[in-house]
């Protein structure tokens, strides 16, 4: 099946096509890989197919893109296109058609056989526009093949987010203001004499609110981070007071890199300094070090934050509440985004989503760019009083805890 010394350069091809396909896998996962194929080698076609989907499948959900993925990459010369692994079904036909298609893909652009197309830009208004695709609009970046996803990163890229300003401490002149201002009206009475004193008014002034992101990169939420981070460079792009974070088992600011004003070049970036992409889940060792390390400095002025996570944590949501508590009083509103939520039948079972979930203001799903559009949406709508501490203002209700 190969020839010659072509096998290391084989499984690493075998595994750049999964992880173009959607599955989580890094240099980590593919030294796993060559190693256990060099343990079992490659006299049994069973036994190497189940040496590579120990090493580089570790969800359920991934079963059908490796199973794919293996027959069309490893098949025998001259087979039936059609011919499946029996070991390796790829259940309902509806699935089976948009697994083989992603993958497909993603094997014409592991090999270099995709040709290169102009992409369309997505026309934008002073709000939000998408693209005409309207199927595109709802369904899961976890489902999206590669040419979606690039769309899908597109139309968020060219997107022109309004946030809704907020009052700040310093007055500015306002002649229907609701505060006097004594100086400029003493100065008014000077010029006018001392017949009259003419009032002068003032009112708060409004601006940009801060906005940090807290996005989480590992394993389980490698495919939605890199779609939201590209909506954190077009937040940043349009207000510019942003930044940015990434957090696996470690927390990395990002903010540097993702103000280039090349989304591509700035992601590019991003993945070259993220060390944790894809591993394991810390969230309250990483908030523990952002309210330490960044907190007094980037949240005293009422800023806004994103929590972007599943709420998984490998730690078992040790100290988590007290972190995310102790976060919700550094911030103006307190905003958690978990792609879960799509799930009709969500419940907050996990230890991690239950020490987070007293404490937010807003509990959002952002799955698809339907819930981005919400959220851009509620990021445009003031704050106020009656709104603040009511969590659960998104697309679906909030899960109460049992």
């Amino acid at each position: 099946m190969i020839a010659g010394g072509q096998l290391a350069t084989n499984v690493v091809q075998f595994a750049r096509a999964l992880r173009a396909a959607g599955l989580p896998i890094g240099p980590g996962r593919v030294k796993d890989a060559l190693g256990a194929v060099v343990e079992v080698g490659v006299a049994r076609r069973d036994d190497f197919y189940w040496a590579l989907h120990a090493a580089l499948v570790s969800r359920a959900d991934e079963r059908a893109i490796f199973d794919e993925t293996f027959r069309l990459f490893w098949r025998t010369p001259g087979a039936p296109p059609d011919s499946v692994l029996e070991s390796a079904p790829l259940g309902r036909e509806r699935e089976r058609r948009e697994v083989s298609r992603r993958v497909a893909e993603a094997l014409a652009g592991s090999r270099g056989d995709r040709r290169a197309a102009p992409r369309r830009r997505a026309g934008v208004d002073a709000l939000l526009a998408w693209s005409d695709r309207e199927a595109l609009r709802t369904k899961d970046f976890e489902k999206m093949s590669a040419d979606e996803v690039h769309e899908a990163e597109a139309t968020i890229s060219a997107l022109e987010l309004p946030v809704a300003d907020v009052p700040a401490r310093r007055l500015r002149s306002d002649p229907r203001g609701d505060r006097i201002d004594p100086r400029a009206a003493l100065r008014a009475a000077l010029r006018a004499g001392s017949a009259a004193i003419p009032l002068r008014w003032r009112r708060a002034a409004r601006r940009p609110p801060v906005i940090v992101a807290l996005v989480d990169v590992s394993g389980s939420m490698s495919r939605y981070a890199r779609v939201l981070l590209r909506f954190v460079h077009a937040l940043t792009r349009d207000r510019g007071h942003v930044h940015s974070f990434t957090f696996g088992t470690r927390l990395t600011n990002v903010t540097r890199w993702l103000r280039h004003r090349d989304p591509d070049l700035a992601l590019a970036e991003v993945g070259r300094v993220v060390c944790d992409w894809d591993g394991g889940t810390r969230i309250g060792a990483c908030l523990r070090e952002f309210n330490r390390s960044w907190s007094r400095r980037l949240l005293a002025q009422g800023a806004i934050v994103l929590l972007v996570t599943d709420g998984l944590d490998r730690d078992a949501a040790h100290g988590l509440a007290d972190e995310v508590e102790r976060l919700r009083r550094s911030c103006r509103r307190l905003v958690w985004l978990n792609p879960l939520l799509r799930f009709a039948g969500f419940e907050p079972r996990a230890a991690g989503i239950r020490a987070i979930l007293p404490h937010v203001d807003e509990f959002r799903p952002v799955h698809d760019l339907e819930s981005v559009a919400q959220l851009a949406d509620a990021l445009g709508r003031p704050v106020t009083p009656s709104s603040r501490g009511a969590a659960g203002t998104g697309s679906r209700s909030t899960p109460r805890l049992p």
